[in-house]
Order: structure tokens, then sequence, then C-alpha cells
């Protein structure tokens, strides 16, 4: 089973959000700890994943040999390819 860490700005996104989005965004990371791969896209050009939350976006990098997903940036879909391609 894979552990779920956030980055610093991740989890401030994350805490910006309605509290349901919030709560519907947890409990699809939670499910994605037993078999992340059967959820996520590979972005192209890029080593993270994409996962869909509704009209949310969740960037992860997932460390198959280290057990871990980390959710890099949280954003709305409309802009959140725009900003993490600016980070």
């Amino acid at each position: 089973m894979f552990s779920i860490r956030f980055s610093r700005s991740a989890e401030k996104q994350l805490y910006k959000l309605e509290k349901t989005m919030q709560k519907r965004i947890v409990r699809v990371l939670e499910r994605l700890r037993f078999r992340p791969f059967d959820y996520v896209k590979k972005l192209a050009g890029s080593p993270y994943y994409r996962l869909k939350v509704g009209e949310y976006r969740i960037i992860l990098d997932i460390k198959g040999d280290e057990f871990i997903i980390m959710v890099i940036y949280t954003g709305h879909r409309k802009s959140v390819y725009k900003r993490f391609a600016e980070n």
C-alpha cells in the first residue's frame, strides 16, 4: 500500500477549496493508495501523473520503489496545466 504526501503548496491549495471538494479529493486519494496506476494518466513530456476529480486535477509523482504518492499540485482544470507549467 502506498503512502500519500503533500507538497506544501498542494496542501495550501487543497485547504482553499470548499469542504465538500476537499473531502471528495481525499476520498479519491485514499482509493488511489491501493492501485495508483489504475486511476492516473501520465502527463505528456513530464515524469508526473494527473488524476481527475470532477472539474479539478491533481498532479502527482508516484515513486513505485518507495511506495509513495506525492501530491504536487491541485487546481481547477482550466488553469492547472498552465500554472503547473510555470512552476
